[in-house]
């Protein structure tokens, strides 16, 4: 059996194969999707500062996202499993760069290739809740890295009008054809010197709050 930092060769064969016949049918699909965006502004705010974001989202929402957030030289935090291969594959034709590396195992050093990407002007991504869940539980990662880069974190959420769900632990939304995706863009979210005591537990837990009302709120959009 492949361990999640060896793959076997026909693992590998898989992931191409996905991301060959993957991200065409993501391109074609998400062509099709209305967006109505709100809070852009502080995307824009945060590059014209001289800065760039930490992206923050739920697992759930990767497939729009990866559309929306297209060609802007994103790096994101994938797993060293085989899902996280045929992922990586399949964003790095959306313009993405990975760091491998998750909760469960890597993390640390993804963590410290996300320092020097951010240090470097590029922007950078987190599924807060991945790469296993609990769903809607921010994992501490996007935090920290906020906290020793000074770059502030943009958190976001997507909810397609019409979609099909995934019957995943985190229920992957997938947008049918033609519906609309209400994207809700929150406020730069900024974190203080991070060795400070509880200063991660109180701003991880204010993020998920966050994250919590974006979803509610593009969820009241989308009906």
């Amino acid at each position: 059996m492949a361990t999640e930092t060896a793959l076997t060769r026909w693992q590998r064969a898989q992931a191409t194969v996905i991301a060959a016949v993957g991200a065409p049918l993501i391109r074609t699909l998400c062509r099709t999707l209305r967006w109505e965006v709100e809070g852009a502004e502080h995307y824009d705010a945060i590059v014209a500062g001289g800065r760039q974001p930490i992206f923050a989202f739920w697992h759930g929402r990767i497939l729009s996202a990866t559309y929306y957030w297209r060609d802007r030289d994103i790096v994101v935090m994938t797993s060293q499993n085989f899902d996280g291969e045929w992922i990586a594959r399949i964003i790095g034709r959306f313009g993405y760069g990975t760091a491998r590396g998750s909760t469960s195992r890597g993390g640390r050093r993804a963590l410290i290739q996300l320092k020097r990407e951010v240090r470097a002007g590029r922007p950078v991504a987190f599924t807060v809740d991945g790469p296993r869940g609990p769903a809607g539980r921010v994992q501490p990662g996007a935090v920290w890295l906020a906290g020793v880069t000074g770059s502030p974190i943009l958190p976001f959420h997507m909810e397609a009008g019409r979609c099909w769900s995934a019957r995943s632990w985190d229920r992957t939304q997938v947008p049918r054809p033609f519906t609309t995706v209400a994207v809700s863009i929150g406020a730069p979210f900024e974190v203080s010197d991070p060795t400070g005591d509880g200063v991660i537990e109180e701003r991880r837990a204010a993020l998920e709050g966050v994250l919590a009302e974006l979803a509610a709120h593009a969820k009241a959009r989308a009906t």
